[in-house]
């Protein structure tokens, strides 16, 4: 006789709306932005016969154990400091644009100064021209935080699995940084509030389209909270470009709590999915006791930002592998992009993940 499957709860804020980015400036170009709200609507939609659970507010305690409190000032001030200048006036910019990048090249071993203008200081924590901050982008990137610090409470109260419908997405967010559309780390957060509540170790699954070097960054040296992912190599020239490399194995202590599988353009389910149960495995021999799955579905053949071809069928395969670790989980919404599918590949996983 088989048990009844209880529905993964899931837990949202309509305050992750609030973001709203109008476009990306990609090679100079401002293009259509593709993180849109609507990601939020698009997979509530599909998840109606899950349990609802609306976010609670949370202090800022965990958050600033994976960011510097100086970065997230920043972030909160930084679109009310760019209405203070001229640019609204000048050029018609009411958002906040990164333009200028102290990079290694420019700094050459001297000691640089904290740019002034607005329009450069942008550019000390935001490391691409794509990700925008608008009047909203704080409130609703702190409302993904809620959402992913809810579903902890909700898997330590006893739920064997919760959902963070979480966006904007926060895998590229580094401990002082942001860029790829992500600004405050959901599945770093949700890792280090699982480790409070007495789990020695915790695995992040990533299984984003693209590499979150973000999570790798904040747990480089920490043995206590492993990172794996699946994603497009970045040698072929995909975000984040510079890492995502199966060689980045962890530092100091935590060597070997680095898992990367980056695989080729055009790779379809049979290939991922064996990375998948390559990911289950390391995480199993690990002996970790609690999960956070970082859920990008944007490796679908339909996205416009997939360099992948993995089917609905492939992501609800990928959640029974990974649900049949029966680890306590949070799973923790990344990327997906493609408004008609974006649904439906979640729920497939989050059906998968019961089944596993």
């Amino acid at each position: 006789m088989h048990a009844l499957l209880v529905s993964i709860p899931v837990v949202w804020s309509a305050a992750t709306r609030l973001h709203e980015p109008k476009q990306e400036v990609w090679v100079g170009k401002p293009t259509e932005g593709t993180e849109v709200a609507a990601r939020v609507d698009a997979i509530l939609e599909s998840l109606g016969g899950h349990p609802m659970t609306e976010a609670v507010p949370h202090d800022s305690e965990v958050l600033t154990r994976i960011h510097h409190p100086e970065f997230l000032e920043y972030l909160e001030t930084a679109h009310d400091r760019w209405l203070e200048g001229p640019y609204v006036e000048l050029v018609g910019q009411d958002r906040v644009v990164p333009y200028f990048f102290a990079t290694p090249a420019l700094i050459q071993g001297m000691s640089p100064r904290a740019p002034v203008a607005a329009h450069a200081l942008a550019g000390r924590y935001c490391y691409d021209t794509m990700t925008l901050i608008g009047p909203g982008t704080w409130q609703a990137a702190r409302a993904a935080v809620d959402c992913s610090l809810t579903a902890v409470g909700l898997v330590t109260d006893g739920e064997q699995a919760a959902y963070a419908l979480c966006r904007p997405p926060g895998h590229h967010a580094t401990q002082t940084g942001f860029g790829g559309s992500c600004y405050l780390n959901n599945a770093g957060v949700a890792a280090v509030a699982l480790r409070d509540a007495g789990h020695r170790r915790v695995a992040i699954l990533d299984l984003d389209a693209h590499h979150g070097n973000g999570t790798q960054a904040i747990f480089w040296d920490d043995p206590s909270v492993l990172y794996g992912s699946v994603h497009v190599d970045p040698g072929a020239g995909w975000f984040p470009h510079i890492f995502g490399y199966a060689e980045e194995r962890g530092g100091g202590a935590a060597i070997d709590a680095n898992l990367n599988l980056p695989l080729p353009e055009g790779t379809g389910d049979p290939t991922w999915l064996e990375a998948v149960t390559e990911l289950a495995a390391w995480t199993r021999a690990a002996g970790c006791t609690a999960l956070v799955v970082s859920l990008g579905v944007d490796a679908a053949a339909d996205d416009p930002e997939s360099p992948l071809l993995v089917t609905r069928n492939g992501y609800h395969a990928a959640g029974t592998i990974v649900g049949g670790l029966e680890l306590p989980s949070v799973i923790v919404q990344e990327g997906g992009y493609h408004l008609p599918s974006l649904g439906g590949l979640v729920a497939a996983y989050l059906t998968g993940h019961e089944e596993g």
